[in-house]
């Protein structure tokens, strides 16, 4: 059985991927900030709790050595889920503190835990990684700056690490969603003062397909790039957005 790595685990993407990933038949490490329970799920998956601030690399590396101790094994798959979005308008932004933590936990957080799992994946012959971008990295948008940025960020270092891990047996791809329906939506709605269902419309107006996506359709798509039958899926960018972009960049 293969060790999986989900980071973000209590958001309502992380757990679908979770879930999704235990189905495959994956053993399931699931990760978030300490105080956001993931214990209950990680029973019910009969997987097990990881928690660490992944904008920590000391804490990422001692999680990873935690989780192979407590397994006996490598971490064979590294799904990046965690995240932190905030709106605001670029004109507004007075901390940059605060706009450099969301590049942290988005970008930051992803290389971190992509070191830190590199060596057991060298060690055991290969492995896989996917990490979790966004529509908004390769198109922007308004007061969304750190989140934008940092993940296009991600998109970069996907590509980056696809042609430089390749030669290791380390596969790197990313997922690039468009708006999901989870609990974030919650802070789309508040930034331009409207409800949830609002801006879920709004959302779904945008899209050729009509409505936004699922989690369990992003989890879809992940499971599709972790797979290990598919060696020369490299370095791409899997678009999951109902047509709002096609594959560019």
């Amino acid at each position: 059985m293969t060790i999986a790595l989900i980071t973000g685990a209590a958001g309502g993407l992380g757990a679908a991927v979770a879930r999704r990933l235990a189905a495959d038949g994956r053993m399931v490490a699931l990760n978030d900030r300490p105080g956001r329970d993931v214990a209950a799920l990680a029973a019910e998956l009969n997987g097990l709790a990881a928690p660490a601030d992944v904008s920590d690399p000391a804490a990422v590396t001692a999680m990873v050595a935690e989780i192979e101790r407590r397994t006996g094994g490598q971490i064979a798959l590294l799904v990046t889920c965690a995240g932190r979005l905030e709106m605001v308008p670029f004109t507004e932004v007075q901390d940059r503190g605060g706009w450099w933590r969301a590049v942290d936990d988005d970008l930051g957080g992803t290389f971190a835990c992509a070191q830190a799992v590199m060596p057991g994946m060298v060690e055991r012959g290969g492995g896989r990684m996917v990490f979790t971008a966004s529509e908004w990295g390769l198109i922007g948008w308004p007061n969304a700056s750190a989140y934008s940025a940092s993940k296009a960020g991600v998109v970069a270092l996907a590509k980056s690490l696809g042609r430089e891990l390749a030669p290791l047996g380390i596969a790197v791809n990313a997922v690039a969603p468009g708006a999901i329906d989870t609990p974030l939506l919650e802070v789309d709605a508040a930034a331009a003062g409207v409800r949830v269902e609002e801006i879920r419309a709004r959302y779904a107006a945008r899209a050729p397909l009509g409505r936004i996506a699922t989690p369990e359709e992003v989890a879809a798509a992940v499971s599709f790039l972790a797979d290990e039958r598919l060696p020369t899926l490299v370095g791409q960018i899997l678009h999951v957005n109902g047509g709002t972009t096609r594959s560019r960049a």
